[in-house]
Protein backbone atom coordinates (compact mmCIF):
# COMPACT_ATOMS: atom_id res chain seq x y z
CA UNK A 1 0.00 0.00 0.00
CA UNK A 2 1.20 3.36 -0.71
CA UNK A 3 2.40 5.93 2.13
CA UNK A 4 0.56 9.05 3.27
CA UNK A 5 1.41 11.85 1.56
CA UNK A 6 2.69 14.72 4.08
CA UNK A 7 1.34 17.82 2.02
CA UNK A 8 3.31 20.84 2.78
CA UNK A 9 1.32 22.77 0.84
CA UNK A 10 -1.85 21.95 2.21
CA UNK A 11 -0.89 21.68 5.80
CA UNK A 12 0.92 25.78 4.83
CA UNK A 13 -2.50 26.74 3.42
CA UNK A 14 -4.32 25.80 6.81
CA UNK A 15 -1.67 27.29 9.04
CA UNK A 16 -1.86 30.43 6.66
CA UNK A 17 -6.17 31.23 7.90
CA UNK A 18 -4.73 30.79 11.18
CA UNK A 19 -1.35 33.09 10.92
CA UNK A 20 -3.62 35.69 8.95
CA UNK A 21 -5.96 35.81 11.93
CA UNK A 22 -3.70 36.56 14.24
CA UNK A 23 -2.20 39.29 12.13
CA UNK A 24 -5.40 40.67 11.94
CA UNK A 25 -5.69 40.99 15.94
CA UNK A 26 -2.26 42.71 15.63
CA UNK A 27 -3.41 45.23 13.38
CA UNK A 28 -6.55 45.69 15.38
CA UNK A 29 -4.24 47.14 18.43
CA UNK A 30 -2.05 49.11 16.35
CA UNK A 31 0.57 46.77 15.40
CA UNK A 32 1.64 46.20 11.72
CA UNK A 33 3.73 43.15 11.68
CA UNK A 34 6.83 43.44 10.41
CA UNK A 35 10.13 41.58 8.57
CA UNK A 36 13.13 42.64 6.70
CA UNK A 37 15.12 40.35 4.62
CA UNK A 38 18.60 41.01 3.82
CA UNK A 39 19.92 39.62 0.25
CA UNK A 40 23.52 40.03 -0.27
CA UNK A 41 24.74 39.86 -4.01
CA UNK A 42 22.81 38.15 -6.72
CA UNK A 43 22.37 34.27 -5.99
CA UNK A 44 19.59 33.19 -8.41
CA UNK A 45 18.69 30.78 -5.71
CA UNK A 46 18.39 33.09 -2.85
CA UNK A 47 16.51 36.27 -4.95
CA UNK A 48 13.72 33.21 -5.71
CA UNK A 49 13.94 32.21 -1.55
CA UNK A 50 13.24 35.79 -0.92
CA UNK A 51 10.90 36.38 -3.34
CA UNK A 52 8.41 33.59 -1.74
CA UNK A 53 9.06 35.21 1.69
CA UNK A 54 8.27 38.26 0.40
CA UNK A 55 4.78 36.14 -1.29
CA UNK A 56 4.46 34.95 1.83
CA UNK A 57 4.15 38.15 3.46
CA UNK A 58 2.02 39.72 1.51
CA UNK A 59 -0.44 36.98 1.58
CA UNK A 60 -0.89 37.45 5.53
CA UNK A 61 -0.80 41.20 5.72
CA UNK A 62 3.04 41.23 6.93
CA UNK A 63 4.47 44.58 5.64
CA UNK A 64 7.69 42.71 4.94
CA UNK A 65 10.63 44.85 2.97
CA UNK A 66 13.72 43.70 1.62
CA UNK A 67 17.38 45.03 1.60
CA UNK A 68 19.49 44.57 -1.31
CA UNK A 69 23.15 44.65 -0.52
CA UNK A 70 25.62 44.18 -3.53
CA UNK A 71 28.01 41.34 -3.30
CA UNK A 72 31.34 43.01 -2.77
CA UNK A 73 30.09 44.47 0.68
CA UNK A 74 32.49 44.54 3.16
CA UNK A 75 32.11 42.44 6.46
CA UNK A 76 32.01 46.00 8.33
CA UNK A 77 29.23 47.22 6.35
CA UNK A 78 26.58 44.31 6.39
CA UNK A 79 27.49 44.09 10.23
CA UNK A 80 26.42 47.89 10.82
CA UNK A 81 23.45 47.45 8.22
CA UNK A 82 21.64 44.71 10.33
CA UNK A 83 23.20 46.45 13.40
CA UNK A 84 20.70 49.33 11.84
CA UNK A 85 17.70 47.58 11.13
CA UNK A 86 17.79 45.80 14.21
CA UNK A 87 17.46 49.00 16.10
CA UNK A 88 14.33 49.81 14.21
CA UNK A 89 11.45 49.77 16.89
CA UNK A 90 9.46 49.07 13.91
CA UNK A 91 10.93 45.49 12.50
CA UNK A 92 9.66 42.50 14.19
CA UNK A 93 12.03 40.19 12.45
CA UNK A 94 15.04 40.19 10.98
CA UNK A 95 16.04 37.43 8.27
CA UNK A 96 19.49 37.89 6.56
CA UNK A 97 19.16 35.55 3.38
CA UNK A 98 22.57 32.75 3.64
CA UNK A 99 24.42 31.63 1.84
CA UNK A 100 26.42 34.84 1.45
CA UNK A 101 29.10 35.71 -1.07
CA UNK A 102 32.70 34.12 -0.54
CA UNK A 103 34.23 35.75 1.54
CA UNK A 104 32.03 37.00 3.92
CA UNK A 105 31.49 35.30 7.54
CA UNK A 106 27.92 34.33 7.97
CA UNK A 107 28.44 33.25 11.94
CA UNK A 108 29.83 36.62 12.39
CA UNK A 109 27.19 38.26 10.79
CA UNK A 110 24.04 36.31 12.64
CA UNK A 111 25.26 37.28 15.83
CA UNK A 112 24.09 40.92 14.87
CA UNK A 113 20.94 39.79 14.96
CA UNK A 114 19.53 40.01 18.49
CA UNK A 115 18.31 36.77 19.67
CA UNK A 116 14.50 38.09 19.73
CA UNK A 117 14.74 39.25 16.03
CA UNK A 118 16.65 36.03 14.48
CA UNK A 119 12.90 34.92 13.04
CA UNK A 120 15.51 32.00 11.16
CA UNK A 121 16.42 30.88 14.77
CA UNK A 122 20.49 30.61 13.81
CA UNK A 123 21.49 32.79 16.50
CA UNK A 124 23.77 30.97 19.62
CA UNK A 125 21.38 31.86 21.92
CA UNK A 126 18.54 30.30 20.45
CA UNK A 127 20.17 27.22 19.70
CA UNK A 128 21.50 26.63 23.03
CA UNK A 129 17.88 27.54 24.13
CA UNK A 130 16.85 24.65 22.04
CA UNK A 131 19.44 22.45 22.97
CA UNK A 132 18.75 23.18 26.76
CA UNK A 133 15.07 23.07 26.61
CA UNK A 134 14.24 26.25 26.70
CA UNK A 135 12.32 28.84 25.35
CA UNK A 136 13.85 30.15 22.46
CA UNK A 137 13.09 30.88 18.46
CA UNK A 138 13.46 27.11 16.50
CA UNK A 139 14.95 27.45 13.17
CA UNK A 140 12.33 26.93 10.29
CA UNK A 141 12.68 23.66 8.77
CA UNK A 142 13.48 21.27 11.39
CA UNK A 143 10.29 23.08 13.35
CA UNK A 144 8.41 22.38 9.54
CA UNK A 145 9.05 19.03 9.73
CA UNK A 146 8.00 18.24 13.41
CA UNK A 147 4.48 20.34 12.62
CA UNK A 148 4.23 18.07 9.97
CA UNK A 149 5.21 14.81 11.45
CA UNK A 150 2.74 15.47 14.44
CA UNK A 151 -0.30 16.80 12.56
CA UNK A 152 0.03 13.74 10.19
CA UNK A 153 -0.16 11.79 13.34
CA UNK A 154 3.42 9.66 13.33
CA UNK A 155 4.21 7.93 16.46
CA UNK A 156 7.14 9.89 18.04
CA UNK A 157 7.56 8.88 21.60
CA UNK A 158 9.76 5.81 22.02
CA UNK A 159 10.37 5.57 18.22
CA UNK A 160 13.89 5.20 16.39
CA UNK A 161 14.64 8.64 14.35
CA UNK A 162 17.95 8.35 11.77
CA UNK A 163 18.40 12.02 11.30
CA UNK A 164 20.67 11.87 8.19
CA UNK A 165 23.06 15.11 7.93
CA UNK A 166 24.36 17.31 10.54
CA UNK A 167 24.25 21.11 9.12
CA UNK A 168 23.39 23.40 12.38
CA UNK A 169 20.27 24.92 10.20
CA UNK A 170 18.46 21.43 9.74
CA UNK A 171 20.19 18.04 11.03
CA UNK A 172 21.30 19.04 14.29
CA UNK A 173 18.03 20.94 15.52
CA UNK A 174 15.46 18.11 13.62
CA UNK A 175 17.82 15.83 16.19
CA UNK A 176 17.06 17.95 19.37
CA UNK A 177 13.25 18.13 18.66
CA UNK A 178 12.81 14.37 18.48
CA UNK A 179 14.60 13.87 21.37
CA UNK A 180 12.44 16.18 23.17
CA UNK A 181 9.34 14.03 21.55
CA UNK A 182 11.22 11.08 23.51
CA UNK A 183 12.59 9.74 20.07
CA UNK A 184 15.78 7.65 20.17
CA UNK A 185 18.15 9.49 17.74
CA UNK A 186 20.84 8.51 15.84
CA UNK A 187 22.30 11.18 13.46
CA UNK A 188 23.97 10.24 10.27
CA UNK A 189 26.64 11.96 8.05
CA UNK A 190 28.72 11.67 5.20
CA UNK A 191 31.42 9.66 7.22
CA UNK A 192 28.49 7.44 8.44
CA UNK A 193 29.98 3.86 7.53
CA UNK A 194 27.46 1.76 6.21
CA UNK A 195 24.45 4.10 6.02
CA UNK A 196 21.73 1.74 4.65
CA UNK A 197 22.47 -0.15 8.31
CA UNK A 198 21.17 2.79 10.40
CA UNK A 199 18.21 4.10 7.70
CA UNK A 200 17.00 0.76 8.07
CA UNK A 201 16.02 0.57 11.45
CA UNK A 202 14.48 4.18 11.26
CA UNK A 203 10.58 4.41 12.10
CA UNK A 204 11.14 8.07 11.28
CA UNK A 205 13.37 8.96 9.06
CA UNK A 206 14.64 12.38 7.94
CA UNK A 207 16.69 13.18 5.20
CA UNK A 208 19.25 16.40 4.68
CA UNK A 209 21.68 15.65 3.05
CA UNK A 210 21.11 17.47 -0.47
CA UNK A 211 22.09 14.76 -2.71
CA UNK A 212 19.00 13.75 -5.39
CA UNK A 213 18.03 9.95 -4.85
CA UNK A 214 20.55 9.56 -2.44
CA UNK A 215 17.57 7.32 -0.02
CA UNK A 216 16.38 4.43 -2.27
CA UNK A 217 13.96 1.86 -1.14
CA UNK A 218 16.47 -0.50 0.17
CA UNK A 219 17.58 1.51 2.61
CA UNK A 220 14.15 2.20 4.52
CA UNK A 221 12.13 0.11 7.01
CA UNK A 222 8.86 -0.97 5.83
CA UNK A 223 6.35 1.63 7.33
CA UNK A 224 8.30 4.06 7.99
CA UNK A 225 7.74 7.73 8.07
CA UNK A 226 9.89 9.79 5.49
CA UNK A 227 10.44 13.29 5.42
CA UNK A 228 12.59 14.35 2.67
CA UNK A 229 14.50 17.98 3.34
CA UNK A 230 16.37 17.88 0.33
CA UNK A 231 16.45 20.29 -2.87
CA UNK A 232 18.11 19.58 -5.63
CA UNK A 233 17.65 20.21 -9.42
CA UNK A 234 18.12 17.49 -11.83
CA UNK A 235 17.57 18.51 -15.41
CA UNK A 236 16.10 21.39 -14.95
CA UNK A 237 13.62 19.49 -12.30
CA UNK A 238 13.37 20.13 -8.45
CA UNK A 239 13.55 16.55 -6.80
CA UNK A 240 14.71 15.46 -3.11
CA UNK A 241 17.49 13.45 -1.41
CA UNK A 242 15.03 10.25 -1.57
CA UNK A 243 13.73 8.33 -4.37
CA UNK A 244 10.38 8.98 -4.05
CA UNK A 245 8.42 6.81 -6.84
CA UNK A 246 10.28 4.07 -5.02
CA UNK A 247 9.78 4.80 -1.43
CA UNK A 248 6.55 5.75 -1.15
CA UNK A 249 5.52 1.87 -1.92
CA UNK A 250 7.20 0.90 0.80
CA UNK A 251 7.07 3.72 3.71
CA UNK A 252 4.08 4.60 6.14
CA UNK A 253 4.45 8.50 5.67
CA UNK A 254 6.24 10.46 2.91
CA UNK A 255 7.21 14.17 2.12
CA UNK A 256 7.02 14.94 -1.22
CA UNK A 257 9.56 17.86 -3.25
CA UNK A 258 8.44 19.92 -4.05
CA UNK A 259 5.50 20.63 -1.76
CA UNK A 260 6.67 18.81 1.29
CA UNK A 261 9.11 20.28 3.57
CA UNK A 262 9.89 23.84 1.61
CA UNK A 263 6.10 25.26 1.64
CA UNK A 264 6.37 24.19 5.71
CA UNK A 265 10.07 26.44 5.53
CA UNK A 266 8.03 29.43 4.78
CA UNK A 267 4.88 29.02 7.29
CA UNK A 268 7.51 28.39 10.27
CA UNK A 269 8.96 31.53 9.09
CA UNK A 270 5.56 33.22 9.33
CA UNK A 271 4.51 31.73 12.81
CA UNK A 272 8.23 33.02 13.96
CA UNK A 273 7.84 36.52 12.80
CA UNK A 274 4.41 36.68 14.16
CA UNK A 275 5.68 35.30 17.47
CA UNK A 276 7.92 38.00 17.44
CA UNK A 277 5.47 40.50 16.98
CA UNK A 278 3.36 39.19 19.79
CA UNK A 279 6.07 39.00 22.47
CA UNK A 280 7.09 42.79 21.57
CA UNK A 281 3.31 43.33 22.06
CA UNK A 282 3.47 41.99 25.77
CA UNK A 283 6.57 43.59 26.32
Amino acid sequence: MAAVLMDGKWLSEQLTQKQAQRVKELQEKGKTVTLSVVLVGDNPASQTYVRNKQLACEKLGILGSTVLLPGDISQQELENKLDMLCADESIDGVLLQLPLPKGLDEASALMHIPPEKDVDGFHTYNQGALFSGADGVVACTPKGVMYMLKTYGVPLSGKHAVVVGRSNIVGKPAALLLLQENCTVTVCHSRTEDLPSFTRQADILVAAVGKAGMITADMVKEGAAVVDVGINRVDGKLCGDVDFDAVKEKAGWISPVPGGVGKMTVAMLMENVIDAAEKRMTK
